[in-house]
């Protein structure tokens, strides 16, 4: 019988293509790919308690009003500084778990460190000698926590991303699909954390919390950093554990080609990390500069929603005040249930956008959400001018047509939110 080719090279000891092809990297299934997205639903479940309670709460610790957004300014900073840095280093790590892994088991382990500092921020105080009439202790120990939870966020956030990417290779198909995932599950992770903020009861079902320092309110958002703490953990090992990455340095990694592999650089290359972004600048064009420009403005109206949105309801709508009668905290508690159903919005609008933009083009979905947001804003000045003139204010709950209506515009944003976390236009999706 005829010996093929193939073994006669092997019989020789002569490499055949095969035996010289570098491996091919077998290709991610699904519901692997499902339970490494999940961890996404573990950290925006506290985003969401983050973005609806925190607020309200360093008001009612005695910090004014007007400087409740300076203690967010870690964000935006944080986001700026520590997600290129992250992301830097991690493309270099050499860890035997991995490159992504370790930014996200740490970045999970600060999350639950900064957390249970927050929620304990009340008693922390108090053991320090703070009394009912003026807690500044507390309010040193709540912003140590704020701000190590905002770095803790920006550090895992991108280091998920990045696995995803790692996972999936070349394979679009796939890559769209972890997206997909990682979106489903942001938004679920929200609709669970307004969900959770919206429940004033939970001191009940933890009673533990409520201290003497610490009354009901304070407790609820205890308990909910609690339900936190368990659900990122769960998340995190589930996610961690499916993801099987590849260390960089090892056998497999040494067979794949030099564009895919990540350069071991020294001086030069951090000398770049830390100029690129602004040496690119120059090679902007003018469309650029107006999709940058456009992208800027949106944010400055957005990160006000995100911060006061909550606070927005349960002054403006309710006509309360912290820690000056129920009505302030009702109003909080129906701003987490408008922020809910931002986040069903937002996750539905994520699901369809591959549909809408291949549909009607990513620039007029662009365009068309922007108009929105800033018709929703208008609403919502409309509506504060409103109730400033009803007589309900300070005695008495608010309408329901008024209630309604701010959801409704709760709701509604959650479409231009998805487009401007999910979208961003290029110079050929926009004809001047």
């Amino acid at each position: 019988m005829a010996i093929p080719e193939v073994n006669r090279q092997q019989a020789r000891g002569r490499p055949t293509a095969s035996s010289t092809r570098p491996p091919v990297r077998a290709r991610i299934r699904l519901r692997q790919l499902l339970r490494v997205t999940s961890v996404a639903c573990g950290i925006q479940f506290g985003w969401a308690l983050q973005l609806s309670l925190l607020t309200p709460y360093v008001q009612e610790l005695g910090i004014p009003h007007q400087w409740a957004s300076i203690i967010w300014l870690c964000g935006p900073l944080s986001g700026l500084l520590v997600q290129p840095l992250v992301g830097h280093m991690s493309d270099r790590c050499t860890s035997r778990l991995g490159r992504r892994r370790p930014f996200i088991v740490a970045g999970a382990v600060s999350i639950i460190v900064a957390v249970l500092i927050i929620g304990h921020s009340a008693d922390i105080g108090w053991l320090f000698g703070d009394t009912e009439a003026s807690r500044p202790r507390a309010i040193v120990a709540f912003v140590f926590g704020f701000w190590i939870l905002d770095v803790a966020n920006n550090v895992t956030q991108g280091p998920c991303r990045a696995l995803l990417a790692d996972l999936t290779g070349k394979d679009h198909r796939r890559t769209r699909v972890a997206n997909a995932y990682f979106s489903l599950f942001m938004a679920v992770g929200n609709v669970l954390g307004y969900a959770t903020g919206s429940y004033s009861g939970w001191f009940k079902v933890l009673p533990f919390t409520m201290t003497a320092a610490c009354g009901v309110d304070c407790a609820n958002l205890k308990s909910a950093f609690f339900l936190d703490v368990i659900f990122i953990a769960v998340t995190t090992y589930v996610s961690v554990l499916a993801a099987k990455e590849v260390p960089l340095g090892s056998v497999e990694m040494s067979t794949a080609s030099h564009e895919e592999r990540p350069e071991h650089s020294g001086g030069n290359a951090e000398e770049a990390f830390l100029w690129e972004l602004f040496g690119t600048f120059r090679y902007f064009s003018g469309t650029i500069w107006i999709i940058l420009f456009v992208t800027a403005l949106n944010w400055i109206g957005w990160f006000p929603f995100l911060l006061f949105d909550t606070d927005w309801m349960g002054r403006e709508i309710y006509g309360g005040q912290p820690n000056e009668g129920a009505n302030y905290n009702s109003g909080v508690r129906m701003g987490a249930v408008g922020l809910m159903l931002n986040s069903v919005v937002l996750g539905i609008t994520s699901v369809l956008m591959e549909k809408l933009c291949s549909k009607w083009g990513a620039g007029f979905i662009w365009g068309v959400s922007n108009i929105v947001m800033a018709l929703c804003f208008l609403s919502m000045l409309i509506l504060s001018y409103v109730t400033d003139h009803m007589d309900y204010i300070g005695h008495d709950l608010p309408p329901a047509g008024i209630v309604i209506a701010a959801l409704l515009i709760f709701s509604i944003l959650g479409f231009p939110l998805a487009v401007s976390c999910l979208l961003f236009p290029t110079e050929n999706h926009l004809k001047f």
